[in-house]
């Protein structure tokens, strides 16, 4: 897996929009899946939203029709567009890799993450 640093959190109010970036080093970036998980106080860390090296994305029921990922391989970057942000949606945000190359989207597949991004959405 690549190492990643997360950037462009803040706080928003609700039915604001924030952009998260990630950031990897590494070589062979385009050949892995890229996620986005959130973790909340007194909560377990949840996968967000995930993007396979050939585009296709996943997301949590929860973010559909609000949240967008996106990849620009060119530069080792990863985005989140975050729309209609609502309250639950407080969290920090954090950015992982694959473990290995050309895999599907699964969740259970990234088990390091970088420093993650505070996202506060007030009422």
């Amino acid at each position: 897996q690549l190492p990643v640093v997360e950037s462009g959190g803040g706080l928003v109010e609700a039915g604001g929009s924030l952009r998260l970036t990630c950031t990897a080093s590494g070589s062979h970036y385009d050949r892995y899946a890229m996620a986005w998980f959130r973790q909340a106080p007194g909560k377990e860390r949840e996968g967000v939203a995930c993007i396979k090296w050939n585009s296709g994305t996943t997301y949590l029921d929860s973010v559909k029709g609000r949240f967008t990922v996106s990849r620009v391989n060119a530069n080792n970057t990863l985005y989140l567009e975050m729309n209609i942000l609502k309250p639950e949606d407080t969290a920090v945000y954090y950015c992982a890799s694959d473990e290995a190359f050309y895999r599907p989207c699964d969740f259970g597949n990234f088990r390091r993450w970088g420093q993650g991004t505070q996202v506060t959405v007030s009422s």
